[in-house]
């Protein structure tokens, strides 16, 4: 079941889901202000999902033969979103992450497609519950900032 543009697409989004997790874990220890409770409790919540969703995505390239980005170094290299840049607003650090999570989705949405492509379901079930997931995170966060 082999396929490299599966593959390659995949460890993509290994890298930006490696990077969101460590930025979520960056904002749940660095948000302060009057949104503090709200948000640090969200961020924790999060991270904890992007930790199982990029063990997950590794574990899917393993599965179809491939190998999965394993260095900080290779993550960077190949993430094509941008660690945190360090403190700032709660509101900002929901804007960042709305950005971010829209990036993957489109992401998540092109992986899927080339794995439909060549009748890989594992993967792309793998994606569509991330996927289904994240949507509605995105519609939570966008109502907070609204």
């Amino acid at each position: 079941m082999r396929n490299e543009n599966v593959i390659q697409s995949l460890n993509n989004l290994l890298a930006d889901a490696s990077v969101l997790y460590q930025k979520l874990r960056a904002m749940h220890w660095l948000v302060t202000g009057r949104e503090f409770f709200v948000l640090h409790a969200r961020f924790e919540g999060l991270y904890n999902a992007w930790a199982e969703h990029v063990d997950d995505i590794a574990e899917r390239v393993l599965t179809i033969g491939g190998k999965p980005l394993a260095t900080l170094a290779e993550i960077l290299e190949h993430a094509r979103i941008k660690e945190f840049a360090g403190t700032t607003t709660p509101k900002d650090m929901v804007k960042t992450l709305v950005g971010d999570l829209e990036h993957i989705l489109a992401g998540a949405t092109e992986t899927i497609a080339a794995a439909e492509r060549v009748g890989d379901r594992g993967t792309a079930n793998l994606l569509d519950g991330i996927r289904d997931e994240q949507e509605k995170t995105l519609w939570m966060l966008n109502a907070w900032l609204a």
